[in-house]
């Protein structure tokens, strides 16, 4: 593409980013950086629908850019980098994480917040992988009768916690059990965790290693969702809306989703790109932070495919950072 080309499919992008309208070419040729004349821009418009950068929602109508014609606008701006946060956000950013405190999943659900406050897009943050992290304090306790409730801490902070249905376990069978966990787990790794030295009640032994292999079931670092609600601002159609709020409840999904992006290569997906097809009219953007050089887990912003890309690429790329300093530190 030349020059020219490019920056009226840049400039178009800007405009329909700002307005949420279909760009004329008389809004590009007041631009004062565009030397040429709206006849010129005109035509370089439609060469760039023909091309599949631009389209036309109505024969009366602007053009507004493809998929095509963002993923060339993100290239481009990604070409030198992630670009700078405002002074005010990079002043909100550092503020936050110098008063970043407690576990870390309420560290992590706070970062999920801020993004969202900064950006008003949905904003996931992918926690660390457990399975490094080892047994600090088991418990098993009664809900209520048949329900009980297995709860591990592990050395990372992180908390797991798991539902068991029995039948007939009475209190002291259920006392038992725990004790047992105690004994067996604390200290162990939760990729590994060692089996339950068995003890004189075959029914103590049974529930105790109901209660292990909940425990020690493979977890996916937990999502931490902030501003879903903001989703609904994005989007005209409601179907829409309901369709991305579904995907934001899956964590499973969205753990899967960021993971293959990041592995792809990927810092921003464009609408088909995230190879979901609820997610056709959205655009993800994603980081992974790293901690003590290790990657740890995933940050990402989805928005609609007309979000403001410069403004999230860097608003992702400083909070990954810093989360991972955050982390690294304990603070």
């Amino acid at each position: 593409m030349d020059d020219r080309k490019a920056s009226i499919l840049q400039a178009v992008v800007e405009a329909y980013i700002e307005t949420a309208q279909p760009v004329g070419s008389g809004v590009i040729a007041r631009d004062p950086k565009m030397d040429v004349s709206a006849a010129t821009i005109r035509n370089e418009m439609a060469a760039l629908e023909r091309e599949g950068y631009l389209t036309q929602p109505h024969t009366s109508a602007g053009r507004i850019p493809t998929d095509a014609g963002y993923r060339f606008f993100v290239d481009q701006i990604g070409s030198s980098g992630p670009g700078r946060l405002s002074d005010v956000d990079a002043r909100r950013v550092r503020t936050f994480f110098d008063h970043a405190r407690g576990e870390i999943e309420q560290r992590l659900g706070a970062t999920s917040r801020l993004l969202a406050d900064m950006t008003d897009y949905a904003a996931v943050v992918v926690g660390p992988s457990r399975d490094p992290a080892r047994i600090r304090s088991v418990e098993l306790v009664e809900l209520v009768p048949g329900h009980l409730l297995v709860v591990a801490v592990l050395s990372d902070g992180a908390i797991v916690k798991q539902h068991l249905t029995v039948e007939d376990a009475s209190a002291e069978r259920i006392a038992a059990a725990g004790q047992a966990l105690r004994e067996s787990l604390i200290g162990g790794p939760l990729a590994d965790l060692p089996t339950i030295h068995p003890s004189s009640d075959p029914a103590v032994d049974t529930l105790a290693a109901l209660a292990r292999d909940a425990v020690a079931e493979p977890v996916a670092g937990l999502v931490y969702v902030g501003g879903a609600s903001r989703m609904a601002g994005q989007f005209e159609a409601i179907e829409t809306v309901r369709r991305v709020l579904a995907i934001l409840e899956e964590q499973l999904l969205v753990v899967t989703l960021l993971s293959d992006l990041v592995n792809r290569g990927l810092s921003v997906a464009i609408g088909s790109e995230t190879g979901l097809e609820p997610l056709s009219e959205c655009s993800v953007v994603v980081a992974p932070y790293q901690v003590e050089g290790e990657e740890a887990g995933t940050i990402g912003l989805l928005g609609p495919t007309r979000m403001d890309y410069p403004k999230a690429l860097a608003t992702v790329a400083v909070v990954s950072r810093r989360l991972g300093r955050s982390l690294e530190a304990g603070a």
